[in-house]
């Protein structure tokens, strides 16, 4: 006996609700259907149907033996479904939408390699500080930084997410510079204004398990987007908490410094922050997710190219 073949019958039987639909369906006839149930059930020794009326009816034993068998097929299916995408041409349109600054600094400038290699890959690229809803607008990757929500999407790592306290050379110059973060209280220090509150937070550089400490900070300046607190720390106005993928290129070059680089620098307490990817949950990921996916986590590596030595 095909034993997939006599599951399949006898899952079918049990969805469609007669041995006769289940064998219209498949090209078969009823009395090979016949023959595959009967050919389980002696198989397994107990009845898996109770036949005293015109409609099939499950008993206990086939109950049991239904939901186990159509999870197989089901898994079965999946597998030879997810693998034969493996093959698939990545193709069609592929909507993209990621925060403006980061999307500008590291998704943007790659694109022009990406589309030569999928020359069949239309991109529609959306830049917005806003968090869209990715089912109703049709988005296939969207880039998150941070903490991600609780939600039903499915979340992809692509690169750490670190702070810096940085400021010019200038700046430093002028005054002490910070030995110890309770040395800030004596700076300029320019606040992100989204903030529910003007603390920073601080532990030992590389204890990640330990708990953070809270400083208060205050300083002449607040605004609510970090490409103008970077500007305003260029300009000399103050010592600013930035990502690192906003900061690097200033860094290597010497446009700014590092401030109290022994310790790690957070916005809030809490879980580790990262960037992510996030898309719709599917059994199968479109090839053209997949290749994007594929792309940015190689171009990022496990230590982007931003971060600084």
């Amino acid at each position: 006996m095909d034993y997939l073949a006599a599951m399949r019958a006898f899952t079918r039987s049990v969805e469609l609700g007669s041995f006769s639909k289940a064998a219209e369906e498949g090209r078969t006839k009823v009395s090979t259907v016949s023959r595959y149930i009967g050919g389980l059930e002696a198989d397994l020794g107990v009845a898996l149907f109770n036949r005293t009326t015109r409609r099939l009816h499950l008993t206990e034993a086939g109950q049991t033996f239904y939901e186990r068998s159509a999870q197989i097929l089901g898994d079965i299916e999946e597998a030879r479904d997810v693998t034969s995408s493996l093959n698939a041409r990545a193709q069609g349109l592929l909507r993209i939408n990621t925060p403006c600054t980061f999307g500008r600094l590291h998704i943007m400038p790659h694109m022009k390699e990406f589309l030569a290699l999928y020359p069949d890959i239309r991109l529609d690229a959306t830049l917005t500080d806003l968090t869209v809803d990715v089912i109703e607008t049709g988005t296939d990757v969207a880039i998150r930084i941070g903490t991600l929500a609780d939600s039903s999407l499915i979340a992809k790592r692509l690169a750490p997410h670190r702070r810096m306290l940085v400021a010019s050379a200038a700046y430093l110059s002028g005054r002490d510079a910070p030995r110890v973060p309770t040395d800030l209280s004596q700076h300029e220090c320019l606040s992100f204004a989204l903030q529910p509150t003007n603390s920073w937070y601080f532990r030992p550089k590389g204890a990640k398990g330990s708990e953070s400490s809270e400083i208060v900070v205050s300083g002449h300046l607040r605004a609510n987007d970090s490409q103008v607190l970077r500007d305003a720390a260029l300009d000399d106005l103050g010592i600013a908490l930035l990502p690192t993928w906003l900061i690097g290129e200033d860094l290597r070059s010497g446009r700014l410094e590092a401030v109290l680089a022994n310790w790690e620098w957070l916005m809030a307490p809490g879980p580790e922050r990262a960037i992510w990817a996030v898309y719709p949950p599917k059994k199968i990921i479109p090839p053209k997710t997949r290749v994007f996916l594929d792309f940015l986590a190689s171009r990022f590596g496990s230590r982007p190219y931003w971060e600084p030595a």
